[in-house]
């Protein structure tokens, strides 16, 4: 349907038009007007052919001069005359019955006129795109183990989110779910990928510099996750998360690292992937593979061992996610997230899922003994709480995990929470927690030292106490 203002305002200066018309009488713009036939000539024409000798005493003006000019009758021998009288008398010319010459003006022209401006608005318009806007989150697969962990968010149907996939191996990128594929190293690695060198993988992604840029531009929130130790994922991971970050965006990295029996090669690959990659980003979440071996029975198969490493990856992004675009009871927005994630270098994420009675309270204890976990979140600098249920989700037992993890932290954690309400989690509780900035872990942020002079980096707020060959 094409209707709407413009086309109100065309059928009223058409309606406008044939008011003028019908009180002038004036022919429509566009319309020919019928020309008055010239008595003049007719008598002429009328004259029989025997008197043809007696026009040569005529003296021969043209029709478009005799209506400005004298009538030359007095030039016109007797017969002549007595020819013309036959005929109508001709009106007389006179500069009020002359046809008027009108410019073409085309029907267009007047539509094509500006519209008066409209009286000033006193009182402050909002816009009407300010309430509907939401922050631009991308999730960004690298490599073979990050294009896993993209499919099965797609399938748990993440809403919100944009997701893109880049990889060396063609094959491997043609199978992805990701609306974007970027597949870097055309030149390098001919589509063949990487074979797990990581320099090979640094490199591609440095040769597609521009095109991963282009894809990531415009985000707020940028997920990079990978599997660390192979070529791709630890080598173009770093420079995707540095892209990310020169957009302005908050860079946050889910990376996985092998398990034990992948062998020491790859360990060492993946140790040396994960500092640079926490050099790149504004926080990372490391999760060992090695400890999902703690909870795994001894008849799981390896590849359902790796399904469940990439689930992971998953309930990570998703925790986080969640809390920013979906309904809740107690809902956060980005610049929650971003306080406690901004430049808080290394985290940990414990995950817990409980049913049934005082489920809250269990899926909380559980997400703070997660073997994901390894060390105490009593030295975290913040928390980034979430817990998702269905609709029978009460307020109780949102207080009730809060509760616990908050006793786990100490009074200077700044803990951010936020409960979601998903009806396909019916009789479900889950609590997702992310500690950042422990233990010294990665960059940290300038804390003032005890004296007040000069600056120290650490994961904690609370002063360090002193060696114990100083202390008195």
């Amino acid at each position: 349907m094409r209707e709407g203002p413009l086309a109100e305002l065309f059928r009223a200066t058409e309606a406008a038009q044939r008011q003028a018309q019908d009180a002038t009488g004036e022919p429509a713009p566009g319309e020919a007007a019928t020309p008055e036939p010239s008595t003049k000539g007719s008598a002429r024409r009328a004259t029989p052919a025997a008197e043809e000798p007696q026009e040569q005493t005529v003296e021969h003006v043209p029709d478009f001069a005799r209506a400005v000019d004298e009538p030359a009758t007095e030039h016109v021998t007797e017969p002549a005359t007595e020819a013309i009288s036959a005929a109508p008398p001709a009106p007389p010319s006179s500069p009020e019955s002359a046809p008027r010459e009108r410019p073409y003006e085309p029907p267009a022209s007047r539509f094509l006129e500006a519209l008066p401006e409209p009286a000033p608005r006193l009182e402050y318009a909002t816009r009407p795109d300010s309430t509907s806007y939401l922050a631009v989150i991308r999730v960004v697969g690298v490599g073979g183990a990050g294009l896993n962990a993209v499919n099965r968010m797609i399938d748990a149907g993440i809403s919100a989110v944009e997701f893109v996939a880049v990889n060396t191996d063609m094959q491997q990128l043609q199978l992805s779910d990701a609306p974007v594929k970027l597949h870097i190293g055309r030149e390098l690695t001919q589509g063949l990928g990487s074979g797990a060198e990581p320099d090979v993988g640094r490199r591609s992604a440095e040769e597609g510099y521009d095109q991963i840029k282009n894809a990531l531009r415009g985000s707020d929130m940028v997920f990079v996750t990978a599997g660390e130790g192979g070529g791709t994922g630890t080598g173009a991971a770093p420079v995707v998360a540095r892209i990310a970050r020169e957009l302005g965006a908050l860079t946050v990295g889910i990376v996985t690292t092998p398990f034990r029996f992948e062998g020491s090669r790859r360990k060492s690959s993946a140790d040396i992937g994960v500092e640079e990659l926490r050099a790149a980003c504004d926080t990372v979440i490391v999760i060992p593979n090695d400890r999902l071996l703690e909870v795994l029975d001894r008849s799981t198969s390896m590849l359902d061992a790796f399904k469940i490493a990439d689930d992971v990856l998953r309930q990570g992004v998703q925790g986080i996610t969640d809390l920013i675009t979906m309904p809740g009871l107690i809902n956060l927005d980005f610049a929650d997230v971003r306080t406690v994630m901004s430049d808080a270098g290394s985290a940990l994420m414990g995950i817990g899922f409980a049913t049934g009675e005082d489920r809250a309270k269990q899926a909380a204890e559980r997400a703070l003994r997660s073997p994901l976990i390894d060390t105490e979140i009593v030295g975290a600098r913040g928390i980034l709480l979430s817990i998702a249920g269905g609709e029978d989700l009460t307020l109780l037992e949102v207080n009730d995990a809060a509760e616990l993890v908050r006793q786990a932290a100490t009074d200077d954690t700044n803990i951010i929470f936020g409960a979601t309400v998903d009806e396909r989690l019916a009789g479900q509780v889950w609590v997702t927690v992310v500690a950042t900035g422990l233990g010294g872990k990665g960059r940290g942020r300038p804390v003032p030292s005890i004296g007040g002079s000069g600056s120290r980096t650490t994961g904690r707020d609370d002063p360090l106490e002193p060696p114990s060959f100083l202390r008195s």
